[in-house]
């Protein structure tokens, strides 16, 4: 399952997690967004244990959002080493997503 990070715990979540991290960058009132969330979940099922899975709500945490120039959402993000290493913005398939999850191995 996806997990929740919000501005204070996305350092210690994504940038010092041991794992890639796939940050979908998301707001509830998104409508693109909500068809996002469930590719994330299934995402965060099949690559359980190899690449962690995170939500970032940016009207709830916007500090995050502007620290790497979120304008549009969804935007999803990989993030390998502590360091953005792959973005895409709008609504993507699953196929697109895995192929930026790649990137990390």
């Amino acid at each position: 399952m996806a997990i929740q990070v919000t501005d204070k715990t996305f350092d210690a979540e994504v940038l010092q997690s041991p794992l890639p991290v796939l940050v979908d960058f998301w707001a509830p009132w998104c409508g693109p967004c909500r068809m996002v969330g469930p590719v994330m979940e299934e995402l965060s099922k099949e690559t359980e244990g190899r690449v962690k899975v995170v939500k970032l709500d940016v009207q709830e945490n916007p500090g995050v959002a502007n620290r790497y120039g979120i304008r549009s959402i969804p935007t999803v993000t990989l993030f390998h080493k502590g360091a953005p290493a792959g973005t895409l913005v709008g609504a993507r398939s699953k196929a697109d997503y895995l192929k930026l999850v790649e990137k990390a191995f």
